[in-house]
């Protein structure tokens, strides 16, 4: 990669928050809830483009002890390296975040994020490389969710035939999040064309796209655009 593509890599972090909360995409919710099914793990293979650079992506879900699930994402390249973990637990019929860990590692630039969603207190909190006017507390209501955890809930809720809107609580603020369908459209996944469900959120001058593909626990392709250019583009290359 050329030094000026290097250098585009210096903000990616908060370019994929926008995007998870999109997301992946980020992602929602009707009721403020996630319908309540069964959590099934999985591992999600990605091809990832950043500003026109390649990295290599995966999602998983896999159990992390007493009823709870941990949810991540990593994209790494030679240049650098994110990853975004969350870990939820069912209550009530709903999914709620507990504990989140944003890493970043680009160039010689470094940047550690823990949250901690605490329900009895009914407050989330952030601490790590965070700004003062970031840490919290921030006040938690029932269906909140992280950014990292609307990908679910764009499958589940698209699948249950609830509208995609969502109390997103994240990196020290909250905001809502909206998806519109715009049609069904083919896409390439794994090198075999499917029929995928085209969601669209739009946040000013952003834009990020999720395509969901029946039967796929994720977003089989997740496109953020930034004044009409393509950011980040994350697509499926397999799901075990």
């Amino acid at each position: 990669m050329t030094t000026t593509h290097a250098r585009t890599l210096d903000k990616p972090r908060s370019r994929l928050h926008a995007l998870f909360a999109a997301t992946a995409a980020a992602t929602l919710l009707a009721v403020a809830s996630l319908p309540a099914q069964a959590v099934e793990p999985f591992s999600a293979d990605y091809q990832a483009s950043y500003m026109g650079m390649q990295a290599n992506g995966k999602m998983t879900l896999a159990p992390a002890g007493d009823d709870r699930w941990r949810y991540s994402l990593d994209i790494s390249n030679s240049l650098a390296s994110l990853s975004q973990s969350t870990v939820f637990e069912e209550n009530g019929g709903q999914w709620r975040p507990v504990s989140s860990k944003d890493s970043s590692n680009v160039l010689v630039k470094k940047s550690d994020k823990n949250a901690t969603y605490d329900w009895s207190k009914g407050v989330a909190s952030w601490s790590g490389d965070v700004k003062a006017d970031r840490a919290g507390p921030v006040k938690l209501k029932p269906g909140d969710l992280d950014a990292l955890m609307i990908n679910l809930a764009l499958v589940r809720d698209l699948e249950a035939g609830k509208p995609l809107n969502y109390r997103m609580v994240d990196n020290g603020r909250v905001k809502q999040m909206s998806y519109k369908v715009a049609g069904k459209e083919k896409i390439s996944v794994g090198g075999e064309q499917k029929q995928a469900t085209k969601l669209v959120n739009t946040d000013g001058d952003k834009q990020t796209i999720a395509w969901v593909v029946d039967g796929m626990p994720v977003p089989a392709r997740i496109l953020q655009r930034e004044d009409g250019e393509d950011a980040i583009d994350l697509r499926v290359k397999s799901v075990h």
